[in-house]
């Protein structure tokens, strides 16, 4: 089964417009540039959801609270996530 979900359309309509606007010009660091988009906001919604605490939300990710704690922290949200 190969169902596309609706973050995959999201996706694929992103991407598209991206290339869409660069008129031709050579793109570069796609795949950063997807994952900083995307990882940012995933974080900050799972962290509410699971009411700022670290170890649900690892679980609720699938990552290991560590890794939580470094992608955090290479957000700037990691003082926000101690409230």
């Amino acid at each position: 089964m190969n169902r596309k979900s609706p973050l995959d359309d999201a996706v694929v309509r992103s991407l598209e417009r991206y290339f869409d606007d660069l008129e031709g010009t050579q793109p570069n660091s796609i795949y950063e540039m997807v994952i900083q988009a995307v990882e940012r906001p995933m974080l900050e919604v799972v962290m509410r959801e699971a009411h700022g605490n670290q170890l649900r939300a690892s679980e609720m990710l699938g990552i290991n609270r560590n890794t939580l704690r470094k992608k955090l922290q290479q957000h700037g949200m990691l003082q926000d996530a101690r409230r």
